[in-house]
């Protein structure tokens, strides 16, 4: 039976670009005008948030788009505030679409008199009346056991293998997929299968967090094209040492294509200054105006993905098809031509 209910949009102040992004492209896939649900997400002097819906929303199927990246705590509260105003008016399901998830670093206990603040947020979250989630790259896998409702995590992997062969069009048995660290393996080789490429690792020993003491390269990396693939780059520290590190170990180049391009601090001087000859981030992040501004680092866009995500939880129908690159090539048709 078809659903009765309207998909309908609420993006906080954390991306609007993307939210408007996923708010056109839904409207060109349906052939009907759809609109972010008029509202008001502001602050008084003091820094609470208030938030009002200024449309009917009874009976609907809500889709929150908000990612809980800097200032995490601002941007998490208003998604919080989003769903509780949404379920007291009466939204017949509330999706919090979350392109990146803040608090995933800290998924365990890794020393003693430490919390799990993603168990903690995931509780936050289901206390205020989201019903599902809907994300791209988890930090970690197993966070989706922290939630009783269901979660949806969409991978960057197959829009960034079609990125890849897209960019490196007859030189693809030049390149090596590597891992900038031993946790980061499944991710890499998940890459690595669907470009039929060779896999290394780039072992790291940190001292404290933040620093790494010593790296070292895994595997024959000289004479090829090395893409460094992780989930998320934070100041590029370790990215850019571990470019160095791969370049003092006979690479020809250094690409690295990250999911969520967090940047914080140094990260775009560092990047700029390195010896990557690129750097790929997608906007699950809203990328500054020095992310975009600097030459080598280039945005890969979300929306496609996302709102064909969002339309198959409205149609009830599967999210994992969006695992394959046959089903994403079609809906990418444009940016990059089917093979």
């Amino acid at each position: 039976m078809p659903n009765q209910s309207e998909p309908k949009l609420m993006a906080g102040n954390a991306n609007k670009t993307l939210a408007k992004a996923i708010a056109r492209r839904m409207t060109m896939l349906r052939g009907m005008p759809t609109n972010l649900v008029d509202a008001r997400v502001e602050r008084f002097n003091d820094g609470e948030i208030f938030v009002e819906v200024f449309e009917n929303v009874r009976g609907e199927d809500m889709f929150i788009l908000q990612p809980t990246s800097n200032p995490a705590n601002d941007n998490l509260m208003e998604l919080l505030i989003m769903a509780d105003a949404l379920r007291r008016s009466s939204a017949a399901r509330i999706t919090a679409v979350i392109p990146y998830f803040g608090y995933a670093r800290q998924d365990r206990r890794t020393k003693a008199r430490t919390p799990i603040s993603a168990k903690l947020v995931a509780n936050m979250l289901v206390g205020s009346g989201i019903e599902r989630v809907l994300t791209m790259d988890l930090h970690a896998a197993q966070i989706q056991g922290f939630f009783d409702i269901p979660v949806d995590n969409l991978y960057a992997s197959p829009v960034f293998a079609l990125d890849i062969m897209d960019q490196f069009k007859g030189k693809l048995d030049q390149l090596m997929v590597v891992s900038p660290d031993v946790g980061g393996v499944a991710r890499a080789r998940e890459l690595a299968k669907r470009i039929n490429s060779p896999l290394s690792i780039v072992d790291k020993r940190r001292e404290k967090p933040g620093e790494v003491a010593e790296m070292t390269v895994i595997g024959d990396v000289k004479g090829k094209t090395c893409l460094i693939v992780d989930d998320m780059c934070d100041t590029a520290g370790t990215l850019c040492k571990a470019a160095q590190v791969l370049m003092d170990n006979g690479a020809k180049e250094v690409h690295s294509y990250i999911t969520h391009g967090v940047m914080s601090g140094p990260a775009v001087e560092r990047v700029t200054n390195s010896v990557m000859k690129s750097l790929v981030i997608t906007d699950t992040i809203q990328p500054t105006k020095a992310i975009l501004a600097a030459k080598n680092i280039r945005v890969v866009p979300t929306a496609p993905i996302f709102t064909q995500a969002i339309l198959n939880i409205w149609n009830g129908t599967s999210v994992s098809s969006l695992f394959d690159a046959d089903t994403l090539t079609p809906i990418y048709d444009g940016l990059y031509a089917a093979e």
